[in-house]
């Protein structure tokens, strides 16, 4: 979800609540969640997942913008899952009711989130094994995983 800010674009970013079991636990994500049975469509799913999450109905106040490509996890352990990234606008901040999924909620200015100058490349300890994966610092938070994949994307796009 991405609005024009003070200093350019600016995209809301959530930290997922720590839980046992949840392998994206205490990760920086993107609003967004797992598709229901009989939903109607990926697109329904986003903008329900970000009201639920955030309580901001994009079915209201937002605008489509497009949609990226579909993601796959780069760690093996994860869930086989494919991601589709809706790409939305809305013209005000509006307060965020956060839910028990999300522990915290931010907007980040794209134009800081993808200065060079922040690219990083982390290691991450999975059972059996030490991956390096890119990822991004932004204040306390570190981006990476499907978030920075999907960021990266974005970035590419918009060129």
């Amino acid at each position: 979800m991405l609005h024009a800010g003070v200093d350019g674009l600016e995209a809301l970013f959530i930290k997922r609540a720590t839980r046992e079991g949840d392998p994206w636990s205490g990760q920086i994500a993107l609003p967004g969640g797992r598709r229901n049975d009989g939903e109607e469509s990926l697109l329904h799913t986003a903008i329900r997942e970000t009201f639920e999450e955030t309580g901001l109905d994009l079915a209201v106040s937002g605008e489509l913008l497009g949609e990226l490509d579909e993601l796959r996890p780069r760690t093996p352990l994860l869930p086989p899952v494919v991601v589709r990234p809706y790409v939305f606008s809305v013209a005000e901040q509006a307060p965020l009711v956060l839910n028990h999924e999300v522990a915290e909620a931010f907007w980040a200015p794209l134009r800081e989130v993808y200065d060079p100058a922040r690219r990083q490349e982390i290691v991450v300890q999975v059972p059996g094994a030490r991956l390096r994966r890119p990822a991004i610092g932004f204040g306390e938070h570190i981006i990476w995983g499907m978030t920075e994949h999907i960021l990266r994307t974005l970035e590419a796009t918009c060129r």
